[in-house]
């Protein structure tokens, strides 16, 4: 596996990774088509893309981190096949290497459904795994997710 760092993605990887966001994340997040997809990343600021990258040249993990409201935020998506395998890790560890904060939401639970009717695990153990802390009391509730917020800091030492 090789992680790509890119800005701005062609509409091939756009398309990608779209097809990797509906599978992948729960049905209330779904994409309907390329015009969602970049209409939601339009709506992001200081936009940095990872690509996870497998020997046959296949993405088959995306992290991106952002700028929302003076925090450094990021998101991350593998597909279902690599995950549990290391490559989480590898991807949040790219990001901490650019980062000294990070911030995301989170699903808590699992009462979510993906687009081929089966339940999306929430990934709350890999955060804590990865050294991210729980922020129990902010959380996100509306009609496209329900979840917490979780943060890493970098600790000096």
């Amino acid at each position: 596996m090789k992680i790509v760092e890119k800005e701005i993605l062609s509409l091939e990887e756009k398309e990608v990774l779209r097809e990797l966001w509906n599978e992948e994340y729960p049905t209330r997040l779904h994409l309907e088509d390329s015009e969602d997809f970049e209409l939601y990343l339009n709506g992001l600021s200081n936009t940095k893309h990872y690509l996870l990258f497998d020997d046959s040249n296949k993405i088959n993990g995306w992290a991106f981190t952002f700028l929302r409201e003076g925090e450094d935020w990021f998101a991350i998506i593998l597909d279902h096949q690599i995950q549990g395998k290391g490559n989480g890790s590898l991807l949040i560890n790219e990001l901490k290497k650019n980062n000294t904060s990070l911030n995301g939401w989170v699903i808590d639970h699992e009462d979510e459904v993906k687009q081929n009717a089966k339940y999306y695990r929430s990934p709350m153990p890999f955060y804590m795994k990865n050294g991210f802390t729980i922020l129990t009391a902010i959380r996100i509730e509306n009609e496209k997710m329900s979840g917490v917020k979780i943060n890493w800091t970098l600790k000096n030492i």
